[in-house]
């Protein structure tokens, strides 16, 4: 049936085709002589047929005088003269115009276009059909303004609808057409150019002054809004250029907050590039600003590299971080949190972003706030807090997982502490599930800090002389683990707060490797722990992108951007670090350590016979700061090597023994120089690891010549578990390590103190 139907429409259109009375045909005008002619105006001609007894109106073509185009064959004359009156008025302009005469083609698009547009202006006409010839016709100038079109638009206006480039620049240059017309939408020929994305248009109808480029619409947009809507960031630029102004309020603020909602980057770029201050524009409606209004990570970023405040306020005090939390951005809210977004910043009725991530039960907003230092006591303006909140919202399987965490981390109250309960149960922890699972909670990290902070913060005559400075010395060990360095990060935070100081303060020397020793660099260099802990969020997703081994580029630029690309090892002295790293130019490989001070002398002989000569190491004034993280970080398999040097976690992952002996070779070489005064007792030793995998049962290492299939499988496997377990005990930084440098303290009467990492749970040894 299908197929009958197409053959029967296929039919049906040719016969249309050949019945149809408006179909222009080309005739000889002999055809005519001996029959009567109704009408004639100018080159158009009526004439009564005798033979088909209808009434045929001739356009005489002066080109071929011997031929002419029937424009239509009608049986009715009363139809025939109305419609050749019509042409009369509709047509002239436009053969009288056409140096070349008008071809066939072109007539019929024209008749056909004017029965269906019966209402249309000639110049809307002319611009429909691209007949730029017609335009200085004096019947097409007198309608060049005219709004008689659908739309209520100019001829302009559908010139720019269409993008053509030629016939815009012929009415706005040589017929004058105005621009600031708008449709019956209120919109000028600046909207409807907006939509097009070409800077050409936008130019030629800047080339004469005009308010149109900033007029609104009845849907409040003027074009810049409109190109930011629809991303066109040629327009955009193109505008801006000709004077568009970015400070126009409409339906959704300014142009910026319009780019932004539609998520349109290219659009942001090209304000902000254009007019920097944008970056803090306030909404009329909200007094938000664009960051408030951003919708992915990628459109956040953009700002917040442009200097958006991350905890600008809105007009009902809520920071872009509440509004992410609100609409479940959790992307956008890990950019904020990691640029700096305060978790505990109260909004309306006193809620924290916490409070608003525990109303939607969303656990990871939840996790994320948590370990960027959302206060799980923190009442809002009803007292409620975000374990109160969380007791009463959460559902499913996330409230096992929620209330076990709160309690983890210290989450007490469960009601609001104006209930009528007594001090005791409004306080307690009785509606949150006690975990007593193996592991360090909040409780055991507070004991640990507790504990450090007494032995770090003191101030007796015991550590110092009368002069404030202490008499002993202190050391900090910071483990290699990659990304795991924010474990690190979470554990010098929590010592930091306790003992009320910075750890810069706190300690004398400090010791690191590969992720370690990046942040024991950065530790020197004065940076805060929570500027770190975004820092490290940063880096895993700038830098670890893809698969291994990652591209070295980034983390390059990563640690120059943070470090100063011509900053020195020795342009920070105290207190002093030191960061290993492998030389790997060598066999075996060495141990090598950077600086920021003038290694010591120790006066013994080389470790290693050297049967070969090798390049000598650069002095510590002269090394670069990044180069020495970088050289640290160089982890096989991770990233390349730099230069010559290897992650330093090949030969000291756990880097507090080395640096004792480190400590120990400096004073060794003070007393023999003479400076026993500038000699201090080691008295406090801390080691902080980033994790320790949990054992698990291995079921053969034996490796042996095959003698059957069989063999060759039990030798692969015990070949790759027995590679693994070298590997594992080479850069083990618990255990042995730990049980070493335990002795080594009680040798010298030296408080020590180590913490790691387990899958996870923080399990903390030697407090």
């Amino acid at each position: 049936m299908d197929l009958f139907g197409r053959i029967f429409n296929t039919v049906n259109a040719v016969s249309n085709l050949f019945t149809n009375p408006y179909r222009v045909r080309e005739v000889p005008l002999l055809d005519y002589v001996g029959c009567p002619r109704i009408r004639e105006d100018g080159r158009l001609l009526l004439y009564k047929s005798k033979t088909a007894r209808s009434w045929d109106c001739l356009l005489v073509n002066p080109l071929t005088p011997q031929n002419a185009y029937r424009l239509f064959q009608l049986d009715s004359e009363t139809e025939a003269i109305q419609k050749f009156h019509e042409y009369t008025i509709k047509l002239r302009p436009f053969y009288e115009s056409a140096r070349q005469g008008l071809r066939l083609d072109t007539v019929q698009q024209l008749t056909d276009f004017l029965r269906s547009h019966p209402n249309w202006s000639l110049a809307h006409v002319a611009v429909e059909m691209g007949l730029r010839e017609s335009f200085r016709h004096n019947g097409i100038l007198r309608s060049v303004n005219s709004t008689e079109c659908d739309g209520g638009c100019t001829p302009l206006h559908l010139a720019c609808k269409k993008g053509d480039v030629e016939c815009i620049q012929e009415l706005v240059e040589d017929c004058q057409a105005r621009q600031d017309i708008a449709d019956f939408n209120g919109e000028t020929v600046f909207h409807y150019a907006a939509r097009q994305n070409n800077p050409s248009v936008i130019e030629i109808l800047c080339s004469t002054p005009t308010v149109g480029i900033n007029h609104l619409s009845n849907s409040k947009e003027t074009p810049l809004h409109v190109a930011c809507r629809m991303g066109k960031s040629e327009s955009v630029l193109a505008l801006l250029r000709c004077h568009a102004h970015c400070d126009i309020v409409g339906k959704d603020g300014y142009p910026i907050h319009t780019a932004m909602k539609y998520t349109m980057k290219g659009c942001s770029e090209a304000i902000l590039d254009f007019t920097a201050t944008q970056i803090h524009a306030e909404d009329p409606r909200y007094g938000a600003t664009p960051l408030h209004w951003s919708k992915n990570a990628e459109m956040s970023l953009l700002l917040l590299n442009r200097g958006s405040n991350v905890n600008a306020l809105s007009r009902t005090s809520e920071t872009p971080l509440h509004i992410m939390v609100k609409r479940d951005r959790f992307d956008c809210a890990m950019v904020l949190l990691t640029h700096g977004a305060d978790p505990n910043s109260k909004g309306e009725h006193g809620n924290t972003p916490l409070h608003l991530a525990m109303k939607k039960d969303h656990l990871e907003l939840i996790k994320a706030l948590i370990v960027f230092g959302a206060n799980v006591e923190q009442p809002n303006d009803f007292g409620e807090t975000p374990g109160l909140l969380a007791a009463r919202s959460s559902k499913g399987s996330n409230r096992k997982v929620l209330l076990d965490m709160l309690y983890n981390v210290g989450a007490q109250r469960c009601f609001p502490p104006d209930t009528q309960l007594s001090p005791a149960a409004s306080c307690s922890t009785a509606a949150l599930p006690m975990d007593t699972s193996s592991g360090i909670g909040f409780q055991d990290m507070i004991y640990m800090s507790t504990a450090l902070s007494s032995m770090l913060a003191s101030r007796d005559t015991v550590d110092f002389m009368e002069d404030g400075l202490r008499v002993h010395d202190r050391l900090l060990g910071l483990d290699g683990g990659g990304i795991r360095g924010l474990v690190l990060i979470q554990l010098l935070i929590a010592i930091e707060k306790t003992a009320g100081r910075p750890i810069r303060e706190l300690f004398d020397w400090v010791s690191g490797t590969s992720t370690g020793g990046i942040l024991a660099l950065a530790i020197v260099h004065g940076k805060s722990m929570e500027y770190l802990r975004c820092l490290y969020f940063r880096m895993k997703n700038e830098v670890f992108c893809g698969s291994r081994p990652y591209e070295s580029a980034p983390l390059e630029e990563f640690l120059k951007k943070e470090f100063g690309e011509q900053t020195k090892m020795t342009d920070v002295t105290h207190p002093k670090v030191m960061v290993t790293s492998t030389m790997s130019d060598r066999h075996p490989a060495e141990l090598h350590l950077f600086r920021n001070y003038v290694p010591p002398e120790t006066g013994r002989d080389p470790t290693f016979k050297s049967v070969a000569s090798f390049r000598s190491v650069t002095k510590p004034e002269e090394q670069l700061v990044w180069r020495a993280a970088r050289s640290s970080g160089a982890a096989p398999t991770y990233f390349r090597p730099m230069g010559r040097f290897l992650d330093g976690g090949l030969l000291s992952n756990n880097p507090t023994l080395d640096a004792m002996a480190e400590i120990h070779d400096y004073n060794t070489c003070k007393k023999r120089q003479g400076q026993s005064e500038q000699v201090k007792k080691l008295s406090v030793v801390v080691s902080l690891g980033t994790g320790k995998p949990p054992q698990i049962q291995v079921g053969t290492v034996d490796v042996f010549r095959p003698s059957n299939p069989w063999e060759v499988m039990k030798t692969v496997v015990g070949a790759r578990e027995l590679g693994k377990m070298v590997v594992d005990c080479c850069t083990d930084s618990d255990g042995p390590a730990v049980n070493r440098a335990r002795a080594w303290c009680e040798m010298i009467d030296a408080h020590y103190f180590s913490a790691v990492a387990p899958e996870k749970r923080l399990s903390v040894k030697g407090v």
